[in-house]
C-alpha cells in the first residue's frame, strides 16, 4: 500500500476508535437529562451504563475471533454501521427499554469494531518504525477521547439535547465508513479459525444473569427468588463455561491464560479498578448535577483533573516506575491511593464544596488508577505464549468492562437501598431527598474503598516482584539468539516502542513482521486486543 494511503487508513481507524472511546464518557454526562426526559426511576438508571459495558466486555473475545474468521475490512465496516444504527436508535428512544436495548447493541458492535480497528492498523503498518508512529498517534487519540467525551457531552446536552450525545456517532461513522470503502483493502485469512459458540453463549448468559441478580436485589431484595435464582444460575453457567473450555479443541478462552498467577493478579486488579471507576463516574455525575446543581458542561470539566492525573501517571508508571519497582509495588500503591480517594468521597455532604471535598479525591483517584492500569496491562501480557497473546490482551479490557458492569449494578443497589432507608427515617426534612441521595453515594464509595483495600492485599499476594518480572521477561526472550543480526534493530525498536510486546520481539525476522498481537492503551483504563493468526513457517508449524 502506498505510504500516503497508509496514513489515511490511520486517520480512519483513529476516528472509529475515538467514536468508541467517546461513548464511555459522553453518555454519563447526558444520563441525568435522559432520565428526566424519559422518566425512568433511579433504580433503572444504572442499566444505561451496564448494558453497554456488559455487552462490550462479554462479546469482546467473540469480536476478536470474527476479525480472524472473515475479511477484516468487512468486519470493520459492519462494526461501524452497526454502532451508528444502535446510536441512532438510542438517540430516538422514546422509552427507557428502547434506550437500554440501543446501548446493549452499541456495546455488541463496539466489541466487533475495537479489535478489527487495531487489526486493520497492524496489517497496514508492517514496518516496526512506522508501526510505532502509528500506534503513538492512535493511542494519543484514544486516550484523549475520554476527556473529549466529557466536554462534548456537556456541550451537546446543555445547548442542544442529550439525544445528540448519541446522534453524534452517526457523523463519525459516516466519515469512517467512507474512508474504509475508499482506502482499506479487503483481505481474507489463509486459515479460518473456528468459533467456540458453546463457550460464547455460556459466558455471555452467565455474566448477564449475575449482573441482573445484583440489579434486581435493589427492588426485590437479596432474598428474592429471582435475585437468588439469577445469581446461582449465572454461577452455574460460568462453571459450565469453564468445563466447556477445558474440553474444547478451539477454546474462546484457553484456561492456561488465567491460571497463571501473574496474569491472574493483573486481571483481578483491573476488574476491581473497573468496579471503582465506573461507580465514581456514575455517582459523582449525579451528585454534581442533581445535588449540587452544576450544568452538564461544568460537570464534564470538573472531571478533567482526574483524567489528566490518570494519563500522566499511566505514562510515568509504564515508562519510568515499572522497571524500577515492579508491578507489585506500583499496583498495590495504586490500590491504596484509590482507597484513600474513595475514603475522601465518603465525607461529602449535600452542601460540600467541590474544591475542598471533591477535587482532592479526584486527584488522588486519578494518580492511583494511573498506577494500576498501565502496569496491569503490561504485566498481563508479559511472558505469554505467542499463541495466547491476543486473548491475554483482550482479557484486560474484558475484565475492566465486566467488572464495571457488575460493580455498577451492585453499587447502585447499595446506594439506592441506603438512600431509601434514610428517607424512611428522615422524610420530613425539606432537604431529605438531596441528603438521602448523597448518603447513598457515600455508602457506595465506602464499599468501593473496601474493595480497593482488598485489591491492595491481593496485589501484594498475587503479583510478581521486580525480580520475578525480570525473570519472566528473560525466559520469554530466550530465543533472542536466533534472531538474525539484520532483524535485531527492528525487534529492539518494537520492544522499546511497545513494552507489552517485548516478549514477542525476540523471534525470527518473519515473526517480527507477523506479530500475533499488539496491545496498547486505547481508553482511560483498558486496552483493546488484536487477535490475529501469525504465519508460521511450514516446517515448524505446530498446527
Amino acid at each position: 500500500m502506498p505510504a500516503d494511503r497508509r496514513w489515511l487508513v490511520l486517520v480512519i481507524v483513529a476516528i472509529a476508535q475515538l467514536m468508541v472511546v467517546l461513548d464511555a464518557t459522553i453518555v454519563n454526562i447526558a444520563l441525568p437529562s435522559a432520565q428526566r426526559a424519559l422518566g425512568f426511576p433511579n433504580s433503572d438508571r444504572q442499566w444505561v451504563v451496564t448494558a453497554y459495558a456488559l455487552a462490550f466486555g462479554s462479546l469482546l473475545l467473540v469480536g476478536g475471533r470474527l476479525g480472524d474468521m472473515f475479511s477484516r475490512k468487512r468486519v470493520f465496516i459492519t462494526g461501524l454501521v452497526g454502532f451508528a444504527l444502535a446510536s441512532a436508535i438510542g438517540g430516538a428512544a422514546g422509552s427507557f427499554s428502547m434506550l437500554v436495548v440501543a446501548r446493549a447493541l452499541q456495546g455488541a458492535f463496539g466489541a466487533v469494531l475495537a479489535p478489527s480497528a487495531l487489526g486493520t492498523l497492524v496489517s497496514t503498518f508492517r514496518d516496526p518504525r512506522e508501526r510505532g508512529r502509528a500506534f503513538g498517534v492512535f493511542g494519543s487519540v484514544a486516550a484523549g477521547g475520554g476527556g473529549i467525551g466529557l466536554i462534548l457531552g456537556g456541550l451537546l446536552t446543555q445547548y442542544v439535547s442529550w439525544r445528540w450525545c448519541l446522534y453524534v456517532n452517526l457523523v463519525f461513522a459516516a466519515i469512517a465508513v467512507s474512508g474504509a470503502l475508499a482506502w482499506i483493502h479487503t483481505s481474507r485469512p489463509a486459515v479460518r479459525p473456528r468459533m467456540d459458540w458453546p463457550g460464547s453463549v455460556l459466558a455471555g448468559a452467565g455474566l448477564f444473569l449475575i449482573v441482573f441478580g445484583f440489579s434486581h436485589a435493589e427492588t426485590g431484595g437479596w432474598t428474592s427468588a429471582l435475585t437468588v435464582g439469577s445469581l446461582v444460575l449465572g454461577l452455574v453457567l460460568l462453571a459450565g463455561f469453564v468445563a466447556t473450555e477445558r474440553r474444547s479443541a478451539h477454546p474462546l478462552l484457553p484456561l492456561r491464560v488465567i491460571a497463571d498467577r501473574t496474569r491472574g493478579g493483573s486481571y483481578v486488579s483491573v476488574g476491581i479498578s473497573g468496579i471503582a471507576i465506573f461507580g465514581t463516574f456514575l455517582f459523582l455525575t449525579y451528585y454534581l448535577q442533581e445535588v449540587r446543581g452544576y450544568r452538564p458542561l461544568a460537570t464534564g470539566l470538573l472531571f478533567l483533573p482526574m483524567i489528566g492525573c490518570i494519563l500522566i501517571n499511566s505514562n510515568l508508571s509504564s515508562i519510568v516506575f515499572l522497571g524500577r519497582f515492579g508491578p507489585r509495588v506500583l499496583i498495590a500503591t495504586g490500590m491504596m491511593l484509590g482507597a484513600g480517594g474513595m475514603a475522601i468521597l465518603t465525607q461529602i455532604t449535600a452542601t460540600s464544596s467541590y474544591a475542598t471535598a471533591v477535587l482532592p479525591a479526584l486527584v488522588v483517584l486519578g494518580l492511583g488508577f494511573g498506577m494500576i492500569f498501565a502496569p496491569a496491562i503490561n504485566t498481563a501480557t508479559t511472558g505469554v505464549a505467542r499463541a495466547d497473546s491476543g486473548v491475554a490482551s483482550a482479557l484486560v479490557n474484558t475484565m475492566q468492562q465486566v467488572g464495571g458492569s457488575i460493580g455498577t449494578s451492585a453499587l447502585s443497589t447499595v446506594a439506592l437501598t441506603a438512600a431509601a432507608g434514610y428517607l424512611v427515617a428522615h422524610h420530613a426534612s425539606p432537604l431529605a431527598p438531596a441528603i438521602a441521595a448523597t448518603h447513598g453515594y457515600t455508602m457506595a464509595f465506602t464499599v468501593s474503598a473496601a474493595l480497593l483495600g482488598l485489591g491492595c492485599i491481593l496485589a501484594i499476594v498475587l503479583l510478581p516482584s521486580k525480580h520475578r518480572l525480570d525473570e519472566l521477561r528473560k525466559a520469554a526472550a530466550t530465543p533472542a539468539a536466533a534472531v538474525p543480526a539484520s532483524a535485531q534493530p527492528a525487534a529492539a525498536h518494537l520492544a522499546a516502542a511497545h513494552p507489552a510486546a517485548a516478549p514477542l520481539a525476540a523471534v525470527n525476522r518473519d515473526a517480527v513482521r507477523e506479530l500475533a498481537f499488539d496491545a496498547i492503551p486505547v481508553a482511560l483504563c483498558s486496552c483493546s486486543p488484536v487477535v490475529r493468526q501469525a504465519r508460521e513457517p511450514a516446517a515448524t508449524s505446530s498446527r
